[in-house]
């Protein structure tokens, strides 16, 4: 991988990761289309280019993460991240196996679409508008909602929004909570997956750090930027436009892979 490459990757996983479109499968078809080899290192640096994002959000709701008092809003976090981890734990090297597959972006990311094109009409008698008043059982419900993301193309964003409002939270309820949900998930996913890497590998070499600090560093920057444009923006205008560019973008790569434009 060259630094070229993992800007440009770390630049759409800042844009993407906490919007309903899924950063894995954008990051898939942007490193398939640059040309980024298939190994150990490139496939754990699209994961752990997470933690810049994951930083976004602590910062951004830093007056959430830095109440030390406030066990609930921990305990109903690492409540909600159960599923995820045991399925992902279980699944780990089928769903390695799933990430090299365009197609199955191509298809959950149209699938996906057309539900967003509906969600605000299937869920539209909210009552829940703040995390406080999310309980345990309901964020437990939203993070075997958040499950669906293990198959790339799916979005965490989305199935976890998605959930949220399942759940009867507001439309930016539930893109809060997924954002604060996404922490400890993603931080998990992160150090498990660069674990496994340098125990395979024995380490990381300079190049490798490199890499992974300019990654992080900018797509810590993007992120920031994209989740305030996003909850402004669901506030105005919902998840229509989200859906309709989800099937348009998998129509296209449907044809690309069709005509063999993309393996």
């Amino acid at each position: 991988m060259t630094f070229f490459q993992s800007i440009i990757i770390a630049l759409v996983e800042g844009l993407t990761e906490f919007l309903p479109v899924s950063s894995t499968g954008h990051i898939i078809i942007t490193g398939k289309l640059l040309g980024v080899p298939e190994n150990d290192f490139t496939t754990s640096f699209t994961v752990a280019v997470q933690l810049g994002a994951i930083l976004a959000v602590v910062v951004l709701y830093h007056k959430k993460f830095l109440q030390i008092t406030n066990w609930k809003f921990y305990l109903k976090l690492i409540i909600g991240m159960i599923p995820a981890v045991i399925l992902g734990l279980l699944l780990s090297e089928y769903i390695d196996a799933l990430l090299e597959s365009a197609t199955t972006v191509a298809i959950t990311l149209l699938l996906g679409g057309i539900v967003l094109l509906f969600i605000d009409n299937f869920f539209n008698h909210p009552r829940i508008e703040d995390e406080k008043e999310v309980s345990f059982s309901r964020s437990f419900k939203i993070g075997l909602w958040q499950c669906l993301a293990l198959i790339p193309g799916m979005s965490r964003s989305a199935a976890s929004i998605i959930g949220g409002m399942q759940q009867k939270l507001t439309r930016s309820a539930a893109a809060e909570f997924s954002f604060f949900l996404g922490v400890p998930t993603l931080f998990g996913a992160t150090v498990y997956k660069l674990y496994k890497y340098y125990k395979t590998q024995g380490g990381f070499s300079s190049n490798d750090i490199e890499l992974l600090v300019a990654g992080n560093v900018v797509s810590f920057i993007v992120a920031i930027l994209a989740i305030k444009f996003f909850i402004n923006f669901l506030k105005k205008h919902g998840f229509r436009i989200w859906g309709l560019y989800r099937i348009v973008v998998g129509i296209i790569l449907l044809i690309m892979i069709g005509t063999g434009y993309l393996k």
